[in-house]
C-alpha cells in the first residue's frame, strides 16, 4: 500500500471532489478524501449530487475519510495528522472544498463575504501550507487548487465568489514561482459551469419572496441573472471532464499550469486576449440577461 501514489482531495463527498476521488482510485491511487462529516460506516457523507453516482459503493467506501473543515485550524491540523500517520508521504494534493454565495456587492453583508473567503481562500491556505512544508522536505509533490472560470470573467451577483476564485487563480501562480526551486508543481483547475449540485448548497441570500428581496433596487435583474444561473448547471458538462483535468495534472509528465475546463473555457481565454474589458462586460451582461 505504501508503494501506490496518494492524494488528498478536501470536498470529496460529491459534486466536482467525488468525481475527483473516484477518477484516481480507478488509476490505482490511494485517495484520502475530506468530509466535514464523514458518515459512521467510513464512507463519507450521503449528499445530492455526489460523483459516485455512476460508480460502485465500494469504490466510495474505498476512499480513506478524514473528518475535516477547511474553515477550523484545529479541524485541520487533526485531519492533516491522520493523513500522515496512515501514510508516510504525499504525492498529490485536490484543495476543492468550497461553495457560493449570491447577491448585490451593494447588500451583500460583510459577515457573508467574509464567510465566502473564510472556506474558498483561507480554507485553501489552512491546508496548503502545511502539505507544502512535507513535499518541499521531501523534494516531490503536485498541489492542484481549483479556482473558477468566474476569476477571469466574474458572475454578476456572484462578485465575492468571483473574488475568491480570482484570488485562487494569483495564488496558485505565485505559489508556482515559489516553490519552483523544490521540485513541486502547482496546477490551477478552472471549470465553468459544471453539473453538479453547486446551486442546492449556494448561500442565496433573501428569498425572492421576501420583502427584503422585493424592495431591493436589483430584484428584477437579480431575478433574471438566478433564473439563468439555475438553468445553466443542468445543461452543463458532466463532473468527469474535470475529473480528467485532475488525474493529468496528477500524473502527467509536465502537468500544466491552467486547466480551463467546461464550454466556456475557450470563449473566456479568447474573450479576455482579444477583446477590450468594456466589450467582456457587455458580454457578460448579456448572458445574464441583465
Amino acid at each position: 500500500m505504501a508503494d501506490r501514489p496518494s492524494v488528498l482531495i478536501t470536498g470529496a463527498s460529491s459534486g466536482l471532489g467525488a468525481a475527483m476521488a473516484a477518477r484516481m482510485l480507478t488509476l490505482g491511487w490511494r485517495v484520502f478524501g475530506t468530509s466535514r462529516n464523514p458518515g459512521r460506516d467510513g464512507t463519507g457523507a450521503t449528499e445530492p449530487g455526489s460523483g459516485f453516482a455512476a460508480t460502485t459503493v465500494g469504490s466510495r467506501a474505498a476512499i480513506e475519510w478524514i473528518a475535516m473543515d477547511v474553515c477550523d485550524d484545529g479541524s485541520v491540523a487533526r485531519g492533516l495528522a491522520e493523513v500522515f500517520a496512515r501514510s508516510s508521504q504525499l504525492d498529490g494534493l485536490v484543495c476543492n472544498a468550497g461553495f457560493g454565495i449570491y447577491g448585490s456587492v451593494e447588500e451583500t453583508s460583510l459577515e457573508r463575504a467574509r464567510s465566502q473567503f473564510e472556506t474558498n481562500f483561507f480554507g485553501v491556505l489552512r491546508v496548503v501550507r502545511p502539505v507544502i512544508a512535507r513535499m518541499r522536505e521531501r523534494g516531490t509533490g503536485r498541489l492542484l487548487l481549483v479556482g473558477s472560470l468566474s476569476g477571469r470573467a466574474p458572475i454578476p451577483f456572484q462578485a465575492h465568489y468571483s473574488a475568491s476564485k480570482a484570488a485562487i487563480e494569483a495564488l496558485a501562480f505565485s505559489l508556482a514561482n515559489e516553490v519552483h526551486p523544490f521540485g513541486l508543481s502547482v496546477s490551477l483547475i478552472e471549470p465553468g459551469d459544471i453539473d453538479t449540485a453547486f446551486n442546492d448548497v449556494m448561500d442565496w441570500g433573501d428569498t425572492p419572496e421576501s420583502s427584503a428581496y422585493r424592495a431591493s433596487a436589483y430584484h428584477e435583474r437579480q431575478s433574471r441573472c438566478e433564473q439563468t444561473i439555475r438553468e445553466s448547471l443542468p445543461n452543463a458538462p458532466k463532473p468527469g471532464i474535470v475529473a480528467d483535468a485532475v488525474a493529468h495534472a496528477l500524473t502527467a509528465k509536465r502537468p500544466k499550469l491552467r486547466y480551463a475546463v467546461g464550454n466556456e473555457a475557450r470563449l473566456v481565454g479568447l474573450g479576455k486576449r482579444l477583446l477590450s474589458d468594456r466589450l467582456n462586460l457587455k458580454l457578460i451582461r448579456d448572458h445574464f440577461g441583465i
